[in-house]
């Protein structure tokens, strides 16, 4: 399913956009050495319920997991890049940590991932990694303006990633949004451009490069939900929801749209 909105549905993409992106900025500047995963779940599901929205997670049952999730977002640690299921686990300095938060408020699905360092010890790999999915996802962003196609958007993530010197995992990558958390089109995060579903607007994109250091294939956890790099390098994921508009995409969640919750 495509859905496409109207102009008089932007405002509450808008909104929901803000949460999201207060959301993960709050929890941002509380993660530090010690803390631990569960508390960071809590803490998610605490602001959700407080802004009168619904979490994406809870209830998601995919075919490709092992549901319901049964959590309010998605911690992935070092070699985990996506999926990352909360579980007892108190961070550690220098641990490169995922944050893929997705929230329903007022009939629409707003989706965002931010990759960070917690505590002082940064390595030179991770950062390398967390610039390298923020510039593909700053490219995709340009690229995503209406009359152009999924392959254009593809295009532009594999062209930055692949200059940065990684492969490309092709399985998963960004999806539409609207009133559900994933629906068509795919939006993979390397392709041919002039390829594809031709975007509009109204269309809603969450857009997601994310990457492994030295490998393109992934593992599942026992848990059957988080996935990791199969060689245990560390990954990193940057993703925004934007809208397509006539002058362009907007991006809704960016943290500057509002103060952290």
């Amino acid at each position: 399913m495509i859905e496409v909105f109207d102009a008089t549905d932007l405002p509450r993409a808008r909104e929901a956009g803000a949460l999201v992106a207060g959301i993960l900025q709050t929890l941002k500047s509380r993660c530090e050495v010690g803390t631990d995963l569960l508390e960071i779940d809590a803490w998610t599901r605490a602001m959700i319920t407080e802004a009168g929205a619904q979490s994406c997670y809870v209830d998601y049952a995919p075919s490709f997991g092992r549901g319901p999730f049964g959590h309010h977002i998605c911690t992935s640690v070092n070699d985990a890049v996506l999926h990352g299921l909360p579980h007892a686990y108190a961070l550690a300095d220098g641990d490169l940590l995922t944050l893929d938060l997705a929230v329903s408020l007022g009939g629409i699905v707003a989706d965002s991932a931010i990759s960070f360092v917690v505590g002082e010890s940064a390595s030179p790999e991770s950062l390398a990694l967390i610039r390298a999915t923020e510039r593909a996802l700053s490219a995709a962003i340009a690229a995503a303006r209406p009359g152009a196609r999924i392959g254009d958007v593809s295009h532009a993530i594999g062209t930055v990633l692949g200059e940065a010197g990684y492969r490309v995992n092709t399985e998963f990558g960004g999806h539409g949004v609207g009133s559900t958390m994933h629906q068509d089109p795919h939006v993979p995060n390397s392709g041919r451009p002039g390829r594809g579903y031709r975007l509009r607007p109204g269309l809603l994109l969450a857009l997601e490069p994310w990457v492994m250091a030295d490998t393109d294939e992934l593992v599942t956890d026992p848990d059957g939900w988080t996935l990791r790099s199969a060689t245990g390098c560390r990954t990193a994921h940057s993703e925004h929801t934007v809208a397509i508009t006539d002058d362009g995409a907007e991006v809704l969640t960016l943290p500057e749209r509002v103060p952290a919750v």
